[in-house]
């Protein structure tokens, strides 16, 4: 996995050793990941924009912030994920795909932490509720 440093992987160890807030996007092959203090990119758009890619490219990754006491999810399924063209089948799938991308990515990174899906996004789950998912 590439994985960039924003703005620089000694800005970026530094907050990690202070265990500053981070601000990550993974794609969504797993081959990507963008990774900053959240002082230096404030959102993921605005860091995926500093890194080089147009912010319209949001769509191609997952988002978390993270720190050691957890990842939150901002868990926000595209309308075109995978071509799938039902609802609860495209949630069910991106939220499987998910959790093993991020998951995948945090213990590469050395972070054996939670992934949480906040309480905001929680209108997603619920179509995988009503499925009895």
């Amino acid at each position: 996995m590439k994985i960039i440093k924003y703005p620089s992987e000694e800005a970026l160890n530094s907050a990690i050793s202070a265990d500053e807030p981070l601000l990550v996007l993974i794609s969504f092959d797993g081959n990507t990941a963008i990774m900053s203090h959240i002082d230096e990119a404030v959102e993921h758009h605005i860091l995926l924009m500093k890194t080089g890619y147009k912010d319209t490219d949001i769509d191609k990754f997952f988002r978390i912030v993270l720190d050691k006491s957890g990842a939150d999810w901002t868990f926000v399924c595209p309308p075109d994920y995978k071509n799938i063209p039902f609802k609860d089948k495209r949630i069910e799938a991106f939220y499987k795909d998910g959790f093993s991308v991020i998951s995948e990515f945090l213990h590469s990174i050395g972070y054996l932490v939670g992934i949480n899906i906040p309480k905001r996004y929680s209108r997603h789950m619920n179509v995988l509720k009503n499925d009895n998912y």
